[in-house]
């Protein structure tokens, strides 16, 4: 049985924490080793049964450790992948017995799903994709590093870029196209394209003006 590490240990990460626990008492699958973080005194104050083991910046990893990515911004995950595979890491998929998987459904390395969400069938998603609680529809692609927040509703057809932030509560119609990068704010609902790179919010989502 290969020892677990959690890769961030702020509330992804101990949620992470629990679903791991949830899928060993299911079926014993890990041993838990504890959390990486650049903050060692990230975990202080916090109620939780597992520490901080060490730094991710100065991690070497074993060979029997496998490493599941708790971090939600994209840019950030590609980063602190690029860096622990470049050691030799390799990431864990964390799928939550509760989960919903087609048989006809792929996935890449290092992919969450929270409780209860659902990857239907003939959709992909590549690889550090992040499903929260939500429900991904059939005949969809989901790129590399994309975040997808709790509660939204991916229906058919739909294409996601990689880098994407889709943020909680986001409705995306059938059909629709988000390019690499974009960033879809809380709530919004995408009736139609969204450019590579652009930030949108609204029902329905345009393009607004903030910083992320």
């Amino acid at each position: 049985m290969k020892k677990i590490l959690i890769v961030g240990a702020g509330g992804f990460g101990r949620e992470l924490l629990q679903w791991i626990k949830d899928i060993n008492a299911e079926k014993p699958t890990w041993e838990i080793g504890g959390f990486l973080d650049d903050n060692l005194q990230a975990l202080d104050g916090v109620e939780i049964d597992y520490p901080v083991v060490g730094t991710i910046s100065d991690w070497q990893p074993k060979d029997d450790e496998v490493f599941a990515l708790a971090m939600g911004k994209p840019q950030l995950k590609r980063m602190v992948v690029e860096k622990l595979k470049s050691r030799g890491a390799h990431f864990a998929a964390v799928i939550h017995p509760t989960a919903l998987v087609s048989p006809f459904a792929h996935y890449g390395e290092g992919l969450v799903m929270f409780p209860y969400s659902k990857l239907s069938c003939n959709s992909t998603v590549g690889d550090f994709v992040s499903i929260l609680t939500t429900p991904i529809g059939h005949d969809n692609e989901i790129g590399d590093y994309t975040m997808i927040s709790g509660g939204c509703n991916i229906v058919r057809n739909v294409k996601i870029g990689k880098d994407v932030f889709v943020a909680a509560g986001v409705c995306i119609a059938q059909d629709v196209v988000v390019k690499d990068g974009a960033y879809i704010g809380l709530g919004s609902v995408v009736l139609k394209d969204v450019k590579a790179g652009t930030k949108v919010f609204g029902n329905p989502a345009r393009i607004i003006p903030f910083h992320i």
